[in-house]
């Protein structure tokens, strides 16, 4: 398999997931600004441009981090990176995937937009972040991870999207749930080897 990723930006959860099931994976790196990789355009493996996107041995693609975090689960069921199919525990897990996805995600993208002004960031930031950022607090300060008690393929997501406020200056600090809920998180193997494979220069 070939993940595609970008130091600092999405592809660390995917790869994270990886590592805790233990596959077997080649990292190819994408610059973001000239969509180029090592093999060429990177738009013949994603006519959409983003990344992470996963080639399977087959040759299939696989795209939308949040559908790759899915699809390495199912492949890897031992691993119980996500609950069973058809199964409560599951459509709940899906609820925290889309919630990251949609409302933490996508509401950092605004930070990092050069279409916005600081001023209007600023705003954002705390008219909508703040709130985002509160729930996932509160439903931490009594959950070790995301789902409960175990890791799962959603905790790889929300680690990478809450390394992101730093780099806009968002001041997360407060939160303290969050703040131990990331030092949990650092400690995994998985975590560590994946920072250490995007490189100082990512964060």
């Amino acid at each position: 398999m070939k993940l595609y990723f970008s130091p600092g930006s999405c592809g660390l959860a995917a790869q994270i997931s990886l590592r805790e099931v233990g596959a077997e994976f080649e990292l190819v790196k994408v610059d973001f600004a000239t969509k180029r990789t090592v093999e060429g355009d990177y738009l013949e493996v994603n006519p959409k441009g983003f990344i992470p996107s996963l080639k399977l041995e087959s040759g299939a693609i696989v795209t939308e981090g949040a559908v790759i975090l899915q699809w390495i689960a199912d492949a890897y069921p031992g691993a119980r990176l996500l609950p069973s199919p058809g199964s409560m525990e599951r459509y709940h897990a899906l609820e925290w995937l889309n919630y990251i996805a949609t409302d933490l995600h996508k509401g950092m993208a605004v930070m990092f937009s050069g279409l916005i002004d600081g001023e209007s960031k600023v705003r954002f930031a705390d008219g909508n972040l703040a709130a985002r950022f509160a729930y996932v607090n509160d439903h931490l300060a009594s959950n070790d991870y995301v789902l409960g008690e175990r890791f799962s393929a959603v905790d790889g997501y929300l680690y990478n999207v809450l390394r992101w406020p730093v780099r806009v200056k968002v001041d997360i600090s407060g939160y303290g749930a969050i703040q131990a809920y990331m030092r949990r998180m650092e400690k995994r193997p998985s975590v560590i080897a994946a920072l250490g494979a995007e490189g100082p220069a990512a964060y």
